[in-house]
């Protein structure tokens, strides 16, 4: 055990794969836990994930606990099934992402060095492009730069990342004038099949749309995921004050028209702006 790890932390861990196994006991487990795969787990570790999220952006340290204690839990979960199956077991997990720090970090473990942060990042990179080349070549694969990108990822972020990636071989603009030019060309053509009524061209055109809006929160270094959650949290705000307006002469939203809905809207963002 390294000498840095509190005494107590593997048999917290212990204990926790314990209850884990047991949850999924076929006797004597939980009718819920056992009758779970892979598949009906990852829509929950998601959930997990961006609960984390949120909790970082509620500044709440405590939750926070909670939450790191339930995304753990999913990577038990798994760890079990697998074990299950015979292939591998939550110790297996551990070595291998240990493994591949100590790997990607030859400056710290290996006696290399490094000048800068920007340094290590150049180095990172080149590691992760070093092991997807050897995994598509095991696969019998052409290796792409676009490589282990993954699928499921929200679609603003998994943007950013092949973006990314594209860039790194010099498939980008150098600087974001060309992006806002590619943003107002994309919606020139969204507007051609808006007026043309084509249904399945617009839904394409306006794909290219919120790509080319995502590759500009990109160039200026802006996460596009957090911007909307942030205009999200802001809409919502202003929409419940026009509400409480209206409640305070017991009326609803769809008892205004329009016209005073805006009004009221105007009057809420003056408000949190003074």
């Amino acid at each position: 055990m390294n000498s840095s790890t509190p005494p107590h932390a593997n048999s917290e861990i212990d204990r926790l794969l314990d209850i884990m196994a047991q949850l999924r006991d076929p006797n004597s487990g939980c009718p819920w836990d056992k009758v779970q795969t892979f598949e009906t787990i990852a829509p929950y570790t998601i959930e997990e994930a961006y609960e984390v999220a949120d909790a970082i952006a509620d500044g709440d340290m405590d939750g926070l606990k909670g939450e790191l204690g339930d995304l753990l839990f999913q990577v038990v979960f798994y760890a079990q099934m697998s074990s299950e199956a015979g292939r591998y077991g939550f110790s297996d997990i551990a070595r291998s992402i240990s493994d591949k720090m100590i790997r990607r970090h030859p400056h710290v473990f290996a006696g290399a060095s490094v000048e800068s942060a920007d340094a290590q990042t150049a180095e990172w990179e080149t590691q992760k492009r070093t092991e997807r080349e050897a995994k598509a070549t095991a696969r019998g694969d052409l290796p792409s730069v676009l490589d282990d990108v993954p699928a499921a990822l929200p679609a603003l972020a998994r943007a950013v990342k092949l973006q990314k990636r594209a860039a790194r071989v010099g498939f980008d603009w150098p600087d974001v004038s060309g992006v806002l030019d590619k943003m107002a060309e994309e919606i020139d053509e969204l507007r051609v099949e808006i007026a043309a009524g084509n249904t399945e061209n617009m839904a394409e055109e306006l794909g290219d749309v919120l790509f080319a809006w995502t590759n500009l929160a990109r160039h200026q270094h802006i996460d596009p995921e957090t911007a909307l959650r942030s205009a999200n949290a802001k809409f919502e705000r202003r929409f419940r004050r026009i509400e409480a307006i209206l409640a305070a002469d017991d009326r609803r939203p769809d008892d205004a028209d329009l016209e005073e809905l805006e009004t009221l809207w105007n009057q809420a963002k003056t408000e949190e702006r003074a």
